[in-house]
């Protein structure tokens, strides 16, 4: 159970507080709620952008890590489809060094042609080095484009085609920064070694005067129901063939996302899992492979993704995958089964517990997921699926109209050699 505390500043921001007295550090989490599911179809990457510009500099701190490395402490961000995380670990006496950190770049970013440059550069090589030169670099962009064609899903968060970033003008820039990044379009966290009613006199100080933005307006179109089976082949600078299967899932908040989640570890959690078990040790037809959902606010994908053994054909290795989805679509599983999967996710759920920083990303997740109290609740919804619902979720999902098939051959060999 992680208890915390919640207060609204006058300008919208959510702030979030946990007591742990068992570390001598805190960590400060900006979760600002923008994703790549907010960008416009010609104007992607932007999110992941700011990933890199919000450490460019602001107006009272134009070097953003020499100040937080003298604090004592380490930072980071990153980017999903649906939201945007920053984060610092400091030692609990320079606390105030974070909030400061993070309350000028929320008030006053530097978004000036250099600052720009520099970091579009840096993306658009990091776009370059992933995607393009990366064998299988560009999967996302294939399972995103063939599973989504109306929701803005159907681009991965890096963006996609780097020409976005390339053309983007500033002023599209500063327009996405005044929209997106306000307080009262974020929350913060913080955990750790510090007591509520001292910290939260800081916070008002540094963003308590932080003028409100726009209320946000998504209007995201639904993605209608999927009707055929979507297939590609890709040949391309890869070293072996390489599948991926993909399926439409429920949003995060659907009752059935956790029979979801759950079949994910049933078919590739660990070396007792049904498709490493029977697929790579038994018939030796993968030499690896692996299941994970994408656990999107609206709806995401479980994919399945491997790597054929040496002299197997791919069609040949599918066919063996869908055997093993056809089984949990035909009998339940049983019971000491699932209760074994349940159990390790509930495990590993507390253990991530541990961390402060887990905590406090955690709380602002589930603050915007639905309220940061469902954090305590979560574990016994996963603990609460029975096999009767793994069997009748695994009948809806796994169907070939609900799929998408993407294979990567090496370009000098054909399919089916």
């Amino acid at each position: 159970m992680v208890h915390f505390t919640r207060s609204i500043l006058s300008n919208g921001l959510r702030v979030l507080v946990h007591e742990d007295r068992n570390t001598p550090l805190v960590a400060v989490n900006v979760l600002y709620f923008v994703g790549s599911r907010d960008e416009r179809p010609d104007k992607t990457g932007f999110a992941h952008l700011f990933e890199h510009l919000m450490f460019a500099g602001s107006r009272n701190a134009p070097d953003f890590d020499e100040p937080m490395q003298r604090a004592g402490g380490e930072n980071n961000a990153y980017t999903t489809n649906d939201y945007t995380t920053f984060y610092e670990i400091v030692p609990a006496e320079n606390i105030e060094t974070a909030l400061w950190l993070e309350s000028d770049r929320m008030l006053a970013l530097n978004i000036h042609k250099k600052a720009l440059d520099v970091q579009r550069r840096v993306v658009v090589e990091e776009f370059k080095e992933s995607c393009l030169n990366e064998p299988y670099g560009d999967a996302w962009h294939h399972l995103s484009d063939l599973m989504f064609k109306v929701h803005p899903y159907r681009w991965p968060v890096i963006g996609l085609k780097p020409e976005h970033l390339e053309n983007a003008a500033i002023e599209d820039v500063r327009e996405f920064y005044q929209h997106w990044y306000t307080p009262n379009n974020a929350v913060l966290t913080i955990a750790g070694n510090i007591r509520t009613e001292a910290v939260l006199p800081l916070v008002e100080k540094w963003f308590g005067n932080i003028p409100a933005g726009p209320a946000p307006d998504r209007q995201l179109p639904p993605e209608p129901p999927q009707t055929a089976l979507q297939q590609r082949t890709v040949r391309a600078d890869v070293p072996v063939p390489a599948v991926y299967l993909t399926f439409r899932t429920p949003p995060r908040l659907h009752p059935d996302f956790y029979a979801v989640d759950l079949l994910s570890d049933v078919l590739a959690q660990g070396q007792s899992s049904r498709l490493y078990r029977r697929l790579v040790k038994e018939k030796r037809l993968f030499s690896g492979i692996d299941a994970y959902v994408t656990a999107n606010l609206d709806p995401g994908l479980l994919i399945i993704e491997g790597k054929p053994a040496d002299g197997v054909p791919p069609e040949e290795a599918l066919a063996a995958v869908w055997v093993e989805l056809d089984g949990l679509k035909s009998q339940p599983i049983d019971a000491r089964e699932l209760a074994k999967i349940q159990h390790r996710l509930e495990s590993t759920i507390v253990f991530s517990e541990t961390s402060v920083l887990n905590k406090a990303q955690n709380l602002a997740f589930y603050e915007i997921l639905k309220n940061a109290e469902w954090m305590n609740d979560e574990v016994a919804v996963y603990l609460a699926v029975t096999p009767d619902d793994l069997l009748r979720t695994a009948q809806e999902l796994f169907r070939p109209e609900n799929a998408a098939v993407l294979t990567y051959m090496p370009q000098q060999q054909e399919p089916g050699k």
